[in-house]
């Protein structure tokens, strides 16, 4: 700073150097112009390496997300032991001779839904009649289940199909 090359600037109690640019030679409008197109090349040729960079990354993450060939030949393999087993599960299920047809499958649902529906209706008759006879009890209903012995369905957890 004394020999002039640095300058100086005080603020506060901050100082702060800095090249002193009067020394330096001034560029001329020609320089100056050939400097600004070597930076817009430079920029351009930035810009290029960078989407060049950003396509083989993502390049790069394709590879690495995709399966290798070891890998994929254990897959292959392995959905080739499935679909034989499949097979042979099919297979013994062709084979087997206990078919239901749909004429016995059509019964067994028929009877099912008369079992439920005689199941509902004895269940409102026998609710109906419990509550006709608390209504004139003085304990409680659990009280009362107790004494005479009723169980519901659901002290046992059982609960009507739909």
């Amino acid at each position: 700073a004394q020999q002039g090359r640095v300058r100086e600037k005080l603020y506060g109690k901050q100082k702060i150097y800095f090249a002193d640019q009067e020394q330096l030679p001034a560029a001329s409008d020609a320089e100056l112009r050939g400097l600004d197109g070597e930076i817009a090349a430079r920029s351009a040729q930035v810009q290029a390496l960078q989407q060049s960079c950003r396509h083989m990354e993502a390049e790069l993450k394709d590879l690495n997300s995709s399966m290798t060939t070891p890998e994929i030949a254990r897959e292959i393999e392995a959905l080739r032991k499935d679909c034989a087993s499949s097979m042979e599960k099919l297979e013994r299920i062709k084979s087997a001779t206990n078919h239901v047809t749909p004429e016995e499958k059509e019964k067994v649902c028929r009877e099912q839904q008369l079992y439920r529906r005689e199941w509902r209706r004895r269940k409102r008759m026998a609710t109906e009649l419990l509550d006709a006879i608390l209504e004139g009890y003085p304990k409680s209903k659990k009280q009362f289940f107790e004494e005479v012995g009723i169980e519901t369905d659901e002290d046992h957890g059982v609960v009507l199909p739909a």
